[in-house]
Order: structure tokens, then sequence, then C-alpha cells
């Protein structure tokens, strides 16, 4: 007879006799579905008709609890992600961490928490990596220990493994948010006001070319979809990222994602293949999720070869900065071109620079939207046409301050006009919507 043949209280049953019948069961469940192929709104159906002779074959007898725990463990397992599965279903955390096999933690409201989520072994943590790439046609191993992906839902996903992992497999997933925010959930947070928006709605539909600056966590593929959504429906238009996660709300869109290299290190295709590409697609628009490299110089010259209104992100904690990363990654594309040249290309292609930025209370805001104004000598100039000033600090830790108007005209203000919006010479006063006229 087994030694799980008992009727005492799950946390009384031995955890390898436990990770022994979890993995047996696994194994079972997993060729019964394999030759039966019952249809995704019948498995778990079948799943639970498998443990139950698998427990007749055995002769187990267990107590409910931890038939329940089991089953609730591997239905996660074979049809989820896992010990991850209930914090990817929880709609208030916006990132998982896994730090090993014991360390698992949540980002909720911007505040990082450990959780008590743990995996079995470090193959555990491994299984569930393979099982988010495999569908992507990515790898992983010792020659490959990093990969990028995404879930189904679009979260994305990073994932290293020994020997660059030292204290086991490692997690991190972005996770996408569930449904699609608007611009009026924005306002309503307080991550942006309603002159703030008008204003930049009538850049997107102007097509102004236009930039999201921000740090990591900050939100800025979340403003990015929200700031696609004002692009016209009659226009075509062509993303490309790493992993696909943008949701653009327009029927006439062509989605493009990166390629790793095979086994061999061979085949790649990088974001610069793909904005070169685009170019040959006849697009209204291209949306890069994110510059990184090289791939940088081609969209500036894809922006000032007739392609306006395209947008793309950054990592940079201001504007200016945001400025200086272009030029860092237009001089990896390798045409040793002169500074000053590249400045007057980023300043000929750029014309907004939208500041996205997570404060310390974990709170995400647009901190500041800037003209790029053109050149001085040798100097890229700029303007705060919308600015966040801190005030202080609240007692229960919340970041005070207000987003506001620096009552300067941009001076692509003629460009607004002639798409049909009409700002007054107050210049985004308390009431923009008001001074717009919309087309």
């Amino acid at each position: 007879m087994s030694p799980l043949q008992t009727t005492q209280a799950p946390q009384a049953a031995k955890p390898p006799e436990l990770l022994r019948l979890k993995e047996h069961l696994i194994s079972l469940i997993s060729r019964e579905l394999e030759m039966r192929s019952p249809p995704m709104n019948e498995r778990r159906e079948a799943i639970q008709q498998i443990m139950t002779s698998a427990y007749q074959g055995l002769r187990l007898s267990l107590p409910n609890t931890l038939r329940d725990q089991l089953f609730h463990e591997i239905m996660d397992d074979l049809m989820g992600f896992g010990p991850l599965q209930p914090l990817l279903d929880d709609p208030d955390i916006t990132e998982v961490m896994v730090n090993g096999p014991k360390k698992v933690y949540v980002e909720r409201k911007g505040k990082i928490t450990k959780t008590n989520v743990t995996f079995d072994d470090d193959n555990a943590v491994i299984r569930v990596i393979e099982k988010i790439i495999l569908p992507l046609g990515r790898r992983i191993d010792g020659d490959s220990p990093t990969v990028d992906a995404r879930l189904p839902d679009g979260s994305r996903v990073n994932a290293v493994i020994a020997p660059v992992a030292i204290d086991g497999p490692s997690i991190t997933i972005r996770e996408f948010q569930k449904g699609k925010l608007s611009v009026e959930q924005l306002i309503q947070f307080g991550s942006i006001t309603r002159p703030m928006a008008d204003f930049v709605r009538a850049c997107v539909v102007s097509r102004l070319n236009i930039v999201i600056s921000g740090g990591t966590g900050s939100g800025k593929t979340t403003l990015l979809n929200v700031l696609s959504g004002f692009i016209p429906e009659d226009e075509r238009i062509v993303t490309i990222e790493d992993a696909a996660e943008l949701r653009l709300q327009q029927d006439h869109v062509l989605r493009m994602e990166t390629k790793p290299p095979n086994s061999e290190g061979k085949h790649a295709v990088t974001i610069r293949d793909l904005v070169r590409n685009s170019l040959r697609m006849r697009p209204d628009r291209i949306v890069v999720g994110e510059v990184r490299g090289g791939e940088a110089l081609d969209m500036l010259q894809a922006m000032n070869t007739g392609h306006d209104g395209s947008l793309t992100t950054l990592h940079a904690n201001t504007a200016r900065d945001a400025i200086s990363r272009l030029e860092t990654m237009c001089m990896m594309a390798g045409m040793d071109l002169p500074l000053k040249v590249l400045r007057e290309q980023i300043a000929a292609a750029i014309d907004l620079i939208v500041q996205q930025s997570r404060l310390k209370d974990g709170s995400r805001k647009v901190t500041s939207i800037t003209e790029v104004s053109g050149m001085e000598g040798d100097t890229v100039t700029m303007t705060d046409i919308f600015k966040f000033e801190q005030t202080g600090m609240s007692s229960d830790g919340k970041v005070l301050g207000e987003l506001r108007p620096t009552g300067i005209r941009p001076l692509f203000g003629p460009r607004l006009e002639a798409a049909g919006f009409k700002l007054g010479p107050e210049v985004f006063g308390a009431n923009l919507s008001g001074m717009m006229g919309r087309r």
C-alpha cells in the first residue's frame, strides 16, 4: 500500500511523496489527453475523470482537501502556467517576478511584495518557461540562457536560466492591462489632464511624430496603446515589436514581430530589418513598440521622408535624456555620421516627446509634454508645453502636485490648425477642448 493512503491533513504528507504523486499524475494525464484529444471546453472534466481513475488504480484514499489541492495545481500546470496562474488571474497585479523556485514577488499599485507562492523545484520553473516560449518558436538553454516572449493575452515575459541565473531560473512577467484602457480612464486616474489629452489627440490626428519616453515600468506601452487609438480608421498602420503586445483598435493594422536566431545563430529578424521592410508596405503610420538600437536611425529617416505621424517609445528619465538616447542609438547603426548631422536628423524628425513617469508612491503620470522646436548651433532646442509640478508628499505617502500648461504656444501650431484644430492665442488654458475646433 502506498504511503499516501492516509486520511490525515494534507500538511502532514511528506513533500517528496506528494511531489512524486503529482509528477505521476501530470505524466499520466498528459498521455491520456494526447490520446483522447478532448475539446478545450471538456478538458477540465476529462482531467478530473483521469485523476479519479488513477486514484482507484493506485488504491489511494486521500482527504478531499488534498484531492482538491492536487486537482487545482495540476489544472494550473496543464491548462495554465502552474503556480503563477492565480497571480496572472489577479487584476490588481501588474508584474510577477520569480527569483528562483521559492521566491515569487508581485507588484500591486506600484508596490512590490513577496507572495507565499512557490515552485516545487527549478525544473518546475523551467517547465513554465518552456510552456510560454514553445508556441512562439523561441528557445532557452545553456547556450542561449535568456529569452523574451509574451503570453497569449499580450503580457511581456523575460526568462533567465543557468548559467546566467545564479539562484535558480528567473521569470519576469509584465502583465498586460486586462481590457483596453481609454483616455477617459487615464484622466480619471490622474495620469493626464483633459487639456493634455485633447492636445495630444490633436497632435496624433495632425500626424506629428511622437516619442513616448519613460523609465522601466512607467507605463509607456499602455500610453502608446491609448494614443494610437486617436489614429483615424482610414489609415494603414504597421506595428513593429520585439514581442507583440500592442492592441490597436483600428481594423487596418499590420503587426510584425522580431524573430530570434536559430540554433546556428542565423536567420534572425531584427527591429531594424522590420523598420526597413515596413517602408515597402505602403504604411500611413509606423508604430515601433520600442527603439533600443540602430533601428532609431532608420526610423528617423522614415519620419523625414514622408512617413509623418509615427509613434514609438524609448527608455529615458527626461525629455532631454530621450534626445541623448536617440543620439546614442543612431550611432549604433554604424553609419559614422557627425553628431551635428544626427542632431539635425532628430530635430527634423521628432515633433513631440511625451514623458511618462512612475512616481515614488507607485502612481504613473505624464510628467511633461515637450516640443522639439529645432536647432540652435549644435544643440537640439526643446520647449515644455505641459509639466508636472510636485508640491510635496501627503501623510499617507502620496505624491502631491499638479499637471499644468506652461503657457507657451508650440511652433507646430499651424499644422494643428491645418488639420482642423483651432488653438486660441491664450494657449492651453483651463478648458483646452473648448478652444479646439474638432473635425
